[in-house]
């Protein structure tokens, strides 16, 4: 990459933040940092400490107040107040002919990336992990036609209209990109994100120590964050419909509101069938993935182009099938219905889901395993970064306007 312009990386999440956004913010930094210079502006305390190494790309942290994600009220403040500190760190940042990249974190940050990269001169890239306002109104807190909603589409067809770049990491985003006038297919990337285990099947061993305490046979597993995209609720109800079945046992792990709420279920109910478990850290992940012979990704209807489950990407590389609760058309049930590794189940169907896992249960194709492994190939870490470094390489070597 040419030396005349740098890169901006605009995170409120990097290490030694543990989340998945913070772990794939850092991992784009440190390899486009083999070829230009980085910089990176973070709204997480102690990233600038953690980042003097060796080759790892400067960091400097912009103030960012974290009330937990039940206080909404507090939450929508902390996210206006850091969106308009990074907004001033970018006017002070940024120069003529840089790249600046960023994620939809908080949801309201886009908007001033974009309108800061604008005045500066420099060529901006939104990574496209959520898109608003269709997540807020799939979690049932926006009406489709309210003035929020409203507003914000008429921000993201002028946010759109400015940015250089937006990187999709399903291919299902794309038609709903394509209904905002600021938006052209020659601006999209498709990229997806990667897995972060080896590829390979892992056997089902009893004496995994998140299996060992079950002694049902067949074990199905729920694990991550819990958001207010995803429908906790299904899969506890199937737990409930299959709480006579002592072959089936629920293994349950995560964070965020919708762990909250599993607890709360959990201690009203007290389900045989349940095991909760708190989350689990990086070390312990592949042990746990492979402690299930079956994993559930359940989101709330309406998901179609709007996320893309990361976790979905580790679940195939240790060879274990999906239930995914989500439309047919979204970018996970397409890759689960054409290469066979799962099943599909209409959101809201607490019925539907228990009978897929009794049928999951009863399930002997052993094939099913091997090619969820061969599949995560496709979601590789280097082609993501090949991806990345070019995309940038390209808007470098574009004149500034």
């Amino acid at each position: 990459m040419q030396k005349s312009g740098k890169v901006v990386v605009v995170s409120q999440h990097y290490p030694p933040d543990p989340g998945t956004t913070a772990a794939i913010m850092a991992a784009i930094s440190e390899r486009v940092a083999q070829q230009a210079e980085v910089l990176v502006l973070s709204g997480t305390a102690g990233s600038a400490a953690a980042a003097v190494a060796v080759g790892k790309p400067a960091v400097v942290e912009v103030g960012n107040w974290m009330p937990g994600k039940a206080a909404l009220l507090k939450r929508a403040l902390a996210e206006l107040l850091f969106t308009i500190r990074m907004f001033v760190a970018l006017l002070a940042k940024l120069r003529r002919g840089d790249v600046a990249l960023t994620v939809p974190a908080p949801f309201m940050l886009p908007y001033a990336f974009a309108a800061a990269a604008k005045l500066k001169g420099a060529r901006s890239v939104l990574i496209m992990h959520d898109l608003y306002p269709d997540v807020l109104i799939m979690a049932g807190l926006l009406k489709p036609h309210s003035l929020p909603a409203s507003a914000m589409r008429g921000l993201n067809a002028l946010m759109f209209r400015a940015l250089d770049a937006v990187v999709i990491i399903g291919r299902d985003t794309e038609k709903l990109l394509l209904r905002y006038g600021g938006m052209t297919s020659d601006k999209i990337r498709f990229i997806p994100n990667w897995a972060t285990l080896a590829r390979g099947v892992r056997a089902v061993d009893p004496d995994n120590p998140y299996r060992r305490p079950l002694s049902a046979r067949f074990v199905v597993g729920l694990s991550g964050n819990l958001g207010f995209t995803h429908d906790p609720v299904i899969v506890f109800e199937a737990a409930r419909l299959l709480r006579d079945d002592k072959d089936i046992h629920f293994l349950l792990s995560g964070w965020g509101v919708g762990f909250d709420q599993l607890k709360a279920m959990q201690a009203e109910a007290g389900l045989a069938n349940v095991t909760l478990v708190d989350r689990v850290e990086d070390e312990q992940l592949e042990a746990f993935l492979s402690a299930a012979d079956v994993w559930i990704i359940p989101y709330r209807s309406n998901v179609a182009g709007v996320s893309v489950p990361s976790r979905f990407y580790n679940l195939l590389a240790i060879g274990r099938p999906v239930i995914l609760v989500s439309e047919s058309d979204a970018e996970a049930a397409l890759t689960v219905a054409e290469h066979d590794v799962g099943w599909i189940v209409e959101p809201g169907r607490a019925d539907e889901l228990a009978k897929t896992i009794s049928r999951a249960a009863g399930a002997k194709d052993a094939q099913r395993a091997e090619r969820a492994a061969e599949i995560a190939g496709r979601f590789d870490f280097n082609a993501a970064m090949a991806g990345y470094c070019g995309l940038i390489r390209e808007l470098l070597q574009k004149q500034p306007d």
